[in-house]
């Protein structure tokens, strides 16, 4: 393989790459969603149901013990795969909050979003968080509007409550026929053409298709005569409504939205078909030397989550990265802007879901894997240049509290190695209180489910049984003052002293009211909610 490539080919190359996260309330049928893209993809084969049963495939995405046994997605997975002239990279992400800092590091690598809503419940809570985080980082939202096989809700107050719910003008890219037991597909505004969808076994394989148009008289006899009418009306409506744009679409004030059905496979290959012709190219990112281009600057990304024991063949720790600029060739030497270090990658990884492969070379645009790296941190530089340093991610203010015991202290060194690696990840802040005499780790977490998931990892992968004495604190604070003021504030009464893994000093609250109280009477102290 050469080492020489043209502009144009570095261009052609980046132009072809679609990343983006797919976000969702739990239960709105994200990771199903996942795997049938996959399987339109011809990622797959079968697509696995996320509650499996015992003679099923499991969710590719979900490969996580824990993950498999609940039916949910705890950590966010990564895959890449081509479909046409196009390199997908596929980034799920978990649904439920308690692992929301997770997924909204996630979206610092992706470059649009692919939003799920449950056409019976519309827009629910936690979309409305991750669709805010959407907004923070200034990317563009597409949303597929699932379930449609079940009993909907009105598609036109659907698209009213994402207009009303979330500020954005919903533009239907296609319309649904029927909903329930009565659905058959969905007319295609584009093409003006209607695409009828049979139900295959298990829902595991791709269904075919029959393309036909709005007066095939299939959809009369399915349909009762009001659903029948009542979709000529709404059809005849569409021009009606908000129309495509693409820059409102790029600026946040739009969203496409399709209709489907992710078990059924109703609306997938139309809408993947769509996204990766709509869907943004990488962009450029900020960094302390301005806006990096993919395309212009040499070789260049960010670290944006590490994970450890995807593969207990492999027992290693992966930091992903995501390519912001350039080409990327495997045996590359790169500056560690953290460090001040040089170092070479000569393993990287391509992924899917926990299966790897070393790639010779990326691009802009790419998320690949750095394995067994200890140096590596989430929001760490890597690129050509020496002084190059994109912005940083910022860690959520922990909510919760709680120590955490290792049962067995004869494995104290695995429970060490295995609170240091989980910290490393982002899976929890770690803090130690300053003046015990005993030094167990007390975990700061945005949900409590997160400390279920650390008390699992930590048995299955490192083998050591724990419990959790729980704290009554709520908040944390970073100290930073004169060094007399801060001895002096009343560290025995309420606020409990403990530093972080770096030797920071951080104050635990019992309240809010708490936190105001010292802030005022000790003006001169910053209480910090992030480092």
């Amino acid at each position: 393989m050469s080492d020489e490539v043209s502009p144009e080919q570095i261009k052609k190359e980046i132009q072809s790459r679609r990343t983006f996260a797919i976000i969702s309330h739990p239960d709105a049928g994200k990771t199903t969603l996942t795997e049938k893209l996959l399987l339109y993809g011809n990622a797959i084969h079968m697509a696995g149901s996320v509650r499996a049963r015992r003679n099923q495939k499991n969710t590719t995405s979900d490969w996580m013990k824990m993950e498999r046994e609940r039916g949910i997605s705890i950590t966010s997975t990564v895959m890449q795969f081509p479909y046409g002239d196009h390199i997908i990279n596929l980034l799920d992400t978990p649904g439920h909050q308690d692992f929301s800092e997770d997924t909204y590091r996630t979206l610092m690598a992706a470059d649009a979003a692919v939003m799920v809503l449950d056409a019976a419940k519309g827009v629910e809570p936690q979309t409305v968080k991750l669709f805010e985080v959407c907004k923070q980082r200034g990317i563009p939202v597409f949303t597929f509007i699932n379930k449609m096989d079940r009993p909907a809700l009105d598609a036109i107050g659907l698209l009213d409550q994402v207009e009303n719910v979330l500020g954005m003008q919903a533009v239907p890219m296609n319309w649904p026929i029927g909903d329930g037991d009565s659905f058959m597909g969905v007319f295609d505004r584009k093409t003006e053409n209607v695409y009828l969808y049979d139900r295959t076994s298990h829902n595991q394989s791709i269904s075919p298709e029959t393309i036909t148009t709005i007066d095939d008289p299939r959809i009369e006899d399915r349909l009762t005569s009001y659903q029948f009418d009542d979709l000529h009306t709404n059809i005849g409506l569409l021009d009606e409504l908000a129309q495509y744009d693409y820059d409102a679409l790029m600026a946040g004030q739009q969203t496409a939205v399709y209709f489907g059905s992710a078990l059924t496979n109703f609306g997938v290959q139309l809408f993947l078909d769509d996204f990766v012709q709509l869907a943004p190219v990488p962009d450029a990112y900020e960094s302390n030397q301005g806006e990096i281009e993919p395309a212009e600057a040499p070789f260049s990304g960010f670290v944006f989550k590490i994970q450890a024991n995807m593969n207990p063949k492999h027992r290693d720790s992966v930091a992903y990265m995501r390519i912001c600029s350039g080409r990327f060739t495997r045996n590359m030497q790169v500056n560690h802007s953290r460090s001040g270090r040089m170092l070479k990658l000569s393993r990287p990884y391509a992924f899917f879901a926990d299966a790897r492969e070393v790639v010779d070379e990326a691009w802009a645009g790419d998320i690949i894997g750095l394995p067994g790296n200890k140096l590596y941190t989430i929001g760490d530089t890597l690129s050509v240049q020496n002084d190059l340093r994109f912005n940083t991610i910022p860690r959520f203010a922990p909510e919760h509290f709680a120590r955490l015991i290792n049962i067995d202290i004869s494995k104290q060194k695995n429970f060490t190695k295995g609170v240091t690696q989980l910290e490393t990840e982002g899976a929890m802040q770690v803090f130690y209180e300053a003046d015990a005499f005993r030094r167990d780790p007390i975990l700061a977490v945005v949900g409590v489910l997160q400390y279920e998931v650390v008390i699992a990892r930590i048995e299955d992968e490192y083998g050591v049984k724990t419990r959790l004495d729980r704290l009554p604190h709520q908040l944390a604070r970073w100290i930073d003052g004169p060094e007399e003021e801060v001895e002096a504030l009343p560290w025995r009464y309420g606020m409990l002293r403990t530093k972080d893994a770096d030797g920071r000093l951080v104050a635990l609250f019992s309240s809010a009211h708490e936190l105001s109280y010292y802030s005022e009477k000790y003006p001169n102290i910053n209480f910090r909610d992030t480092v």
